[in-house]
């Protein structure tokens, strides 16, 4: 903390403890917390934030699909990053390539899910926490009005799912990307910057 002022509380952490008083799943449990990481802002956060509630517990899961040029890169940055702070990692290399008529990012997102699920079920543990934030959310209506989507469509985003035989949560659903930003260069820790967001 700079001139005595107590160091900021990392606004995924207090997500993070809301979201889990609502869903308790690793409640009397010694199961692995997985938690996805790009090794951006968002899962940077999330996974302090869990590693802050969840001590030694913790399991960083990172899905390399190889459709950047800078894949490679973020998955070092990811193995650097958990070296550092002592986490676990597991990475998984899929084969992202779309079918006809499916969008290449829909498909590196189903790979992405099927990736996680896998991995999940490998370490028994009870979920995989998910950084997604408000601005995501935020996007997720966006994209769905310009396709011109029903009530159904318009959904926003659950902050706990299954897919493929696997639960996920959303706990930062409720956190701008740019608090989650603020809170890290404020704490001196590194992220990526992933081309595509912008």
């Amino acid at each position: 903390a700079v001139s005595g002022q107590p160091a900021p509380a990392n606004p995924a952490a207090q997500a993070l403890q809301r979201w889990d008083g609502r869903h308790r799943w690793w409640d009397g449990r010694s199961a692995p917390v997985a938690v996805a990481f790009s090794a951006g802002a968002d899962s940077t956060a999330l996974l302090l934030a869990a590693r802050a509630r969840w001590p030694a517990r913790v399991v960083a899961l990172h899905v390399n699909h190889g459709l950047q040029s800078a894949a490679g890169a973020f998955e070092a940055a990811a193995r650097a990053s958990c070296l550092s702070l002592g986490i676990a990692l597991v990475v998984r290399r899929v084969d992202a390539a779309h079918a006809a008529g499916q969008s290449p990012e829909d498909a590196a997102r189903q790979a992405r899910y099927r990736a996680l699920a896998a991995m999940a079920h490998e370490l028994c543990a009870p979920g995989v926490l998910l950084g997604h934030h408000a601005d995501d959310q935020a996007e997720t209506l966006l994209l769905a009005l310009s396709r011109g989507a029903g009530l159904p469509g318009l959904a926003a985003m659950g902050e706990a799912f299954e897919r493929h035989g696997a639960r996920f949560g959303r706990p930062l659903l409720e956190v701008p990307a740019a608090a989650l930003r603020d809170w890290l260069r404020a704490a001196r820790h590194a992220f990526v910057e992933d081309p595509s967001n912008a």
